[in-house]
């Protein structure tokens, strides 16, 4: 669990290096019609925000956490909730609950096991943090292939 943790965490630093770049690299999609990567970042904080808020704190022994919100949905939300929010004051938010949420990981005991959304599969706090380490390097690939060249 150690080593997904540090990852986990690792990838503030891959965010916080965003800036270093222009509002305006940050703000422009990157390509026609898809995400800009100040989008990017506040899709990361809003997932990371809703696992804090509503997952983390029913990550005990046999709990049965909800399931994951419709995709589509929740990230049109992140979008909306995020609109008058600065690329700074995004970053910012992003790199104090992936710290905060990093915290409340590690103090979870290595043996629980937990459900979500009334399936069977159980998840221990290691395998979970690892669908969105996945997620977080898909992200962050596409930042790094397609945004940070435009600088």
């Amino acid at each position: 669990m150690r080593e997904t943790l540090s990852q986990f965490e690792k990838n503030i630093d891959e965010i916080l290096a965003l800036k270093e770049i222009d509002d305006t690299v940050l703000c422009k999609p990157l390509s026609e019609g898809k995400w800009s990567i100040r989008e990017i970042v506040g899709h990361l904080y809003y997932w990371d925000k809703f696992i804090l808020e509503k997952m983390v704190p029913l990550m005990g022994e046999g709990g049965n956490l909800p399931g994951f919100p419709e995709h589509d949905q929740h990230n049109e939300d992140a979008i909306l909730f995020l609109k008058e929010y600065s690329v700074e004051s995004i970053i910012d938010h992003f790199v104090a609950t992936r710290k905060e949420l990093t915290r409340e990981m590690k103090n979870l005991a290595e043996d629980i096991r937990f459900t979500i959304g009334g399936g069977k599969r159980q998840f221990s706090g290691e395998s979970f943090l690892k669908i969105f380490l996945k997620h977080d390097a898909h992200h962050i690939k596409q930042m790094k292939e397609k945004g940070l060249r435009q600088k």
